[in-house]
């Protein structure tokens, strides 16, 4: 698992409306968080925290990147459907979250799948300046807020 102080892994990815996002590309802090599937519970609950803090992520100069293994098609349905101003990334193939820790081998139910870990970094200019493992989706936009005071 990546810790404080080590270099954040620079990515490309499609967004939900298909422009291509870049980690080099912000300056200052980004919450990077990473969610197993658009348009599920737990996944709501963490966007939507994220949407309703929105005013005080973008007052204090912080911006929010999402992303999880479904296609942009799916992002794109999941960001209107709940109005969510953040920018969700599509890891199809889970590459990204898997130089963040973030991407293996789950089971559910009996069943046993690769896919994405609930996972939040806050990075600031490149480093890694926190690490939330298995997040609990609802109340962590405010967590973040608040140790980031």
């Amino acid at each position: 698992m990546l810790e404080p102080g080590d270099d954040a892994p620079d990515f490309e990815l499609e967004n939900q409306d298909g422009e291509t996002v870049r980690l080099s590309d912000f300056d200052g802090r980004v919450v990077v968080y990473f969610y197993p599937r658009a348009d599920t519970p737990g996944c709501t609950t963490e966007a939507c925290g994220f949407r309703d803090n929105w005013d005080d992520y973008a007052d204090r100069d912080i911006a929010v990147l999402g992303i999880s293994d479904d296609p942009v098609s799916d992002l794109a349905e999941f960001a209107e459907k709940y109005d969510l101003p953040i920018d969700l990334l599509s890891d199809e193939d889970g590459e990204v979250a898997t130089k963040y820790d973030s991407y293996g081998e789950k089971n559910t139910f009996g069943n046993t799948y690769d896919g994405v870990f609930r996972n939040t970094f806050v990075v600031t200019d490149g480093t890694v300046e926190a690490v939330y493992a298995g997040v609990d989706p609802e109340g962590h936009a405010e967590e973040i807020l608040a140790d980031l005071a």
